[in-house]
């Protein structure tokens, strides 16, 4: 029998960038332990198949949203439609990310380019700008209600990396000091912020068939674990962190990626 901290009957979760990889995962096992889940993305493509394949599996209600959440006018859109929908959002999930891989400026002896303006806002707005938008939207309706959990996907680049990931390394640093921050604002009206860093996580419908293969493969040589991860295991994580189970964590980081930044 489940402990029912871990309970999720009755709770809506809102999910961003949920029609694949990491936000898919979370939204399978949260499903599953009870919630009804309303998954974002920016077009219909992945999320609404994603979305009847999890509603089809776990008996729960779940919905697409398709919203431009790294804009201001997006992100409410998207809040407003879930609490029309479902009346409540009791916990948000900020999983939406992407990188690119460039130096922030053209190095010395190479052919490659640094990263250009648009592509130095894409990897801000989609990585830190969404999680703060979409937690503004949203807490007013958190705040009246005095309660929430909002889980923030970090990296575990954040805590480890650079090199040619500077400005996706800077975004999801940013990521972990914002939980911090918010955390400390929201804690005595209930609301608790924390987030999570994975490692590597390989998604073929996100990075296609060779590319997951070949990560998969070398997670076995550099990852202590001798693996990549799951996508399910970020899932049974957020699980913790969305349910009164973790009542008493708010503002932390916890990184799950196979010990490769020790």
């Amino acid at each position: 029998m489940m402990p029912a901290e871990f309970d999720t009957t009755g709770k809506v979760v809102f999910i961003t960038g949920a029609g694949r990889g990491i936000g898919k995962g979370i939204a399978q096992v949260l499903a599953e332990a009870g919630a009804d889940v309303a998954l974002n993305a920016l077009t219909p493509k992945y999320v609404e198949g994603v979305a009847a394949d999890i509603a089809a599996s776990s008996g729960r209600r779940v919905v697409p949203v398709i919203a431009d959440v790294t804009t201001t006018q997006g992100a409410q859109r998207a809040v407003d439609q879930v609490l029309s929908t479902f009346g409540r959002i009791d916990v948000l999930v900020n999983a939406l990310g992407d990188s690119i891989r460039k130096p922030l400026v053209a190095l010395p002896g190479t052919d490659g380019n640094g990263l250009s303006d648009e592509e130095l806002k894409f990897i801000m707005d989609i990585n830190l700008t969404e999680a703060l938008l979409c937690t503004r939207a949203v807490g007013p309706h958190m705040l009246a209600r005095r309660s929430g959990k909002v889980i923030n996907i970090s990296s575990f680049t954040a805590h480890a990396r650079g090199g040619d990931l500077v400005v996706y390394t800077a975004a999801k640093a940013g990521l972990v000091g914002f939980t911090r921050a918010q955390a400390l604002e929201w804690a005595p009206y209930g609301i608790h912020v924390n987030a999570i860093s994975p490692g590597f996580f390989p998604d073929p419908v996100t990075v296609g068939e060779e590319r997951a293969r070949q990560t998969e493969e070398r997670c076995k040589e550099t990852v202590p674990l001798k693996r990549a991860g799951r996508l399910r295991e970020v899932g049974l994580l957020a699980l913790y962190l969305a349910t009164d189970a973790s009542d008493y964590m708010t503002g932390q980081t916890i990184i799950l990626d196979g010990g490769i930044g020790l």
